[in-house]
């Protein structure tokens, strides 16, 4: 090790030289090693795209940016389209079956209840009996029927008020 020290001060120049040559060979790699790294970028800016210049590649991007644009906006038209749509079709389901006649039979009869977020919609209720089924249809609005309402019919709409109120409290 004195050697190697010893050496280094006798002859100044060449340590000076063989030092600034290892520095300079440090920087000419990490010099090549940023140019791999920018040709890695460029190369990656250029890809898939017809324009062969930085300019026709941004009026590119630029042509694509209006383009999403449009697409977002057209997009959101349509969501609040569905979302409005929504609100008309059927969201609360509710369903009872039960016995009309108490001394025979079972639980074949049945009401469902079909509305929208406003209530309206529409009652189904058939009636199970020897002589065979018969089907209901009433129309609600608000929850509320012009044609008078079996006990049977108002629990089938709370029963889908309770089925909507439990999925919406999911959902938070």
């Amino acid at each position: 090790m004195a050697a190697i020290i010893n050496f280094a001060v006798n002859n100044t120049f060449l340590t000076v030289v063989v030092a600034s040559g290892a520095f300079f060979i440090c920087w000419i790699i990490y010099l090549q090693w940023q140019v791999w790294r920018l040709k890695k970028k460029v190369r990656t800016l250029f890809a898939g795209h017809k324009a062969m210049d930085l300019e026709g590649v941004i009026f590119e991007q630029i042509k694509r940016q209006r383009q999403t644009e449009k697409d977002l906006k057209n997009l959101d038209k349509f969501a609040r389209y569905l979302e409005k749509m929504a609100t008309k079709s059927v969201q609360k389901v509710g369903v009872v079956r039960f016995n009309p006649f108490k001394e025979s039979g079972s639980d074949q009869s049945f009401s469902i209840a079909l509305l929208d977020t406003t209530n309206s919609g529409v009652m189904i209720s058939g009636l199970f009996t020897r002589e065979g089924t018969r089907l209901y249809v009433k129309p609600l609005a608000g929850g509320e029927s012009k044609y008078p309402l079996s006990n049977e019919e108002k629990q089938a709409i709370e029963t889908a008020e309770k089925n909507w109120e439990n999925k919406q409290n999911k959902t938070e």
